[in-house]
């Protein structure tokens, strides 16, 4: 089993640094999910993860405070616009951009309601 956990570590660490560069792509869903596998799978893994100058850093910020930065929040959200106007421009059917408004609406809610670091 904690060879499971690690490969989905690993797979979770490997998506967030690609959504580090791209710009519709989450990273720290990705992390936090990484530093949950590597804490079922691997001491020294969690402990790289955690002790990262670029990766920990809004791992410790969440499990800390549940705060994300300013920064972060301000990605996301142009993030999900740039969703919502990619699919109306690719005629995304009325009903499904409906949905994909709600979900984005309520995925940004809570995003602007934890705190910001």
């Amino acid at each position: 089993m904690q060879f499971l956990w690690g490969a989905l570590g690993f797979c979770a660490v490997i998506l967030a640094v690609i959504g580090i560069v791209t710009p519709l792509l989450p990273t720290v869903p990705f992390l936090l999910l990484a530093a949950f596998s590597f804490s079922k799978s691997s001491t020294r893994l969690h402990t790289w993860l955690m002790e990262h100058p670029r990766l920990g850093p809004p791992i410790r910020n969440w499990e800390a405070h549940g705060a994300i930065s300013t920064m972060a929040k301000k990605l996301s959200t142009v993030s999900m616009i740039a969703v919502l106007a990619i699919s109306w421009l690719l005629n995304v059917p009325v009903w499904l951009l409906g949905i994909q408004a709600v979900v984005l609406t309520c995925a940004a809610a809570f995003i602007w309601s934890r705190p910001s670091v």
